[in-house]
């Protein structure tokens, strides 16, 4: 597992370098999305700001192992931005966003959320995405008192760190924790009559954690981890897995569960094909892998077909009742159609507005006292950030109804979601089959 010490030991000697800087003037524009060039504050192009607005930032990936499903969701966090912005603002100001690639690395995570928090001064993060760069991040937001609301670190470590009090309320996320994926996956494979399951899963945060609920709910439903006694975790910075693929696939399972980033990922399976030991066992995949270019990493056989072709999955689905105006606004503004986690993403940002107008005030500790009322509060249900930030401004309470889902945010942070099924065609095309609830 990555050692969350080693992020946290990174970024003391960086926020020193960001308290010496800190005294730098802001060049960025109020209203508008400033884009850190590295994650790393001494070289960064951002300073700090002397805007009155709220000033938030991004910490997602752009580049490193999750920048194929990290690059989904970068639009969402400047298009809520701008559509705020356009509507008064928040506190009778523009939002400023200052926005950083982590670059899937917790290293790199720390030392964004460093500057962010100590050089720009922001009050609120949306980030991270890997639960790893967000354990990294987290620690430094927390006693700088700076609200972190992650749209897709699902790890329940999170959870149970919240519920010792370790976050101080500072930490939410809007994508369910894995303790929900692994119950609907788990669900999922025996309902497919998988009866002998092994797992392999990155060594991280996200990857043991999801492993662990997964083990513990498919054994209550009276399956059998075939490898439980020896799992099989390889290392993030891994470029080769021919031991690993032959030790996943050993004990001819049923199924394997793989709990993979894309890079990373694409590799494990081209081993395991080009050892022949996949054949004939069913792939289960999870979130961290779905994206549209991923079956293509993975590539095709010597027969022309994808290797990952018949391969089922399952990601955070978004139900929420905002969803089909943020789809059509996403089409009116980019075109297309927003790809995964973009819905947790908007969602993210739109709660640390709301929270800020709430609180009247633009800091972090105004946004976390706010947060879950606004999200859960008795207030009037609104799905339109503009509408709720006018009935805020009014003295009026809200309940926002998010695209992701309702994003009841509870003590811990977390929310409860719904989970696409989804598959690889012969294409090689994506495409969701099914949805599920845990139970």
């Amino acid at each position: 597992m990555i050692k969350i010490s080693a992020a946290l030991t990174f970024s003391i000697a960086t926020l020193a370098i960001g308290f010496l800087v800190g005294a730098c003037g802001d060049n960025s524009t109020p209203g508008t999305a400033t884009t850190g060039s590295t994650a790393t504050p001494a070289t960064s192009s951002t300073t700090t700001s002397t805007a009155k607005g709220l000033k938030i930032g991004s910490l997602l990936p752009t580049t490193g192992d999750l920048a194929s499903v990290g690059q989904q969701m970068l639009g969402s966090v400047p298009l809520l931005v701008d559509t705020v912005n356009a509507c008064g603002g928040v506190n009778g100001e523009p939002v400023n966003l200052v926005q950083v690639d982590d670059q899937t690395d917790p290293k790199a995570g720390a030392a964004g959320m460093t500057k962010l928090a100590t050089l720009d001064k922001v009050a609120g993060v949306v980030g991270s995405f890997a639960s790893s760069v967000s354990s990294a991040a987290v620690s430094i937001a927390t006693p700088n008192k700076v609200m972190l609301i992650s749209p897709g670190s699902t790890s329940p470590i999170f959870t149970e760190k919240a519920q010792k009090g370790d976050y101080k309320g500072f930490w939410a996320r809007t994508a369910p924790p894995d303790t929900y994926q692994a119950l609907a996956l788990a669900q999922l494979a025996r309902k497919k009559g998988f009866k002998r399951v092994s797992t392999v899963v990155i060594n991280n945060d996200y990857g043991v954690g999801f492993e662990k609920a997964f083990v513990q709910t498919f054994e209550k439903l009276g399956g059998t981890i075939v490898n439980k006694d020896k799992p099989v975790r390889y290392d993030p910075k891994a470029q080769t897995f021919d031991t690993e693929a032959s030790a996943a696939f050993a004990g001819k399972p049923d199924a394997v569960l793989a709990v993979l980033y894309a890079e990373t990922g694409s590799l494990f399976l081209k081993a395991a094909y080009q050892q022949g030991v996949s054949k004939g066992v069913q792939i289960l995949l999870t979130d961290g892998v779905k994206s549209p270019t991923f079956p293509e990493q993975v590539g095709k056989g010597s027969d022309g077909k994808y290797i990952l072709t018949g391969a089922i999955g399952t990601v955070p689905g978004s139900d929420g009742k905002a969803l089909e105006a943020f789809n059509k606004l996403w089409k009116d503004k980019k075109g297309g159609e927003p790809g995964e986690y973009a819905p947790q993403a908007w969602d993210a940002a739109a709660l640390l507005t709301l929270a800020a107008q709430a609180a009247k005030e633009n800091t972090g500790v105004g946004i976390a006292g706010k947060i879950r009322e606004v999200a859960d509060g008795p207030g009037t249900e609104v799905t339109d950030v503009c509408e709720g930030l006018k009935l805020l401004k009014d003295g009026k309470k809200i309940n926002y109804q998010g695209a992701s889902g309702n994003v009841d945010v509870d003590a811990n942070g977390d929310v409860v979601g719904v989970y696409d099924v989804w598959t690889v065609g012969d294409d090689g095309k994506i495409k969701v089959i099914d949805k599920v609830t845990p139970k």
